[in-house]
């Protein structure tokens, strides 16, 4: 809900530091799979209970999927650096509940609600993209990308923001996931209603 509005005011600087990284050949497809691992490694500090190192390695992965991007702007975009860019973000966003999963028994049932709700908006999120794609429909309301962006509800900044809550509160994990579930679903729900008012025949 938050990416787009946002972007006017961190595309500029992540810019200019992908285009430092790009001028010294570093590429958009090793800072993605940095940034994956990154995430992982964090899931790993939060299901051994050290939510705070996790909660850093959070931040430094949304910065390094960031510059990905960055740097894929100042050089080119390529299909396979899109394709690779969504799967660590989904690598990413499926680890951090596992880890909170893993950290305690109580979080387990909050926790696989919230990875159904995940897969359910990351399902509605690629077969819009899949249908725009065919259908010729282009947006720039989330930057340059390899394909189409649907606005929805839930969407990076609130997932962000809800895992810098878990890590901060980690004793409330579970009534955030399951909150956090449910706009998912309600993500779903709009998405949903979009596509039928954009595909009808």
């Amino acid at each position: 809900m938050f990416d787009a509005k946002l972007r006017p005011y961190i595309d500029p600087v992540l810019n200019r530091m992908g285009g430092a990284l790009a001028s010294v050949g570093i590429g958009a497809n090793v800072i993605t799979v940095i940034g994956m691992v990154t995430g992982l490694v964090g899931a790993l500090a939060i299901a051994e209970g050290h939510t705070l190192a996790g909660l850093a390695l959070v931040i430094a992965n949304r910065l390094l999927d960031g510059l990905d991007g960055a740097v894929a702007r100042a050089t080119k975009l390529t299909d396979f650096g899109g394709y690779l860019d969504i799967v660590a973000d989904f690598v990413f966003y499926i680890a951090i509940p596992v880890g909170f999963a893993f950290a305690a028994p109580q979080n387990l049932l909050p926790a696989v609600l919230l990875l159904a709700s995940f897969a359910l908006t990351g399902i509605s999120f690629l077969a819009f993209a899949t249908i725009a794609a065919k259908r010729g429909l282009e947006t720039t309301a989330h930057g340059a990308k390899s394909f189409f962006y649907n606005t929805g509800i839930a969407e990076g900044v609130e997932t962000i923001a809800v895992f810098i809550a878990m890590c901060l509160i980690p004793q409330h994990f579970g009534a955030i996931a399951y909150g956090y579930a449910m706009i998912c679903c309600l993500t779903v729900i709009q998405r949903s209603a979009m596509a039928a008012r954009t595909f009808s025949e």
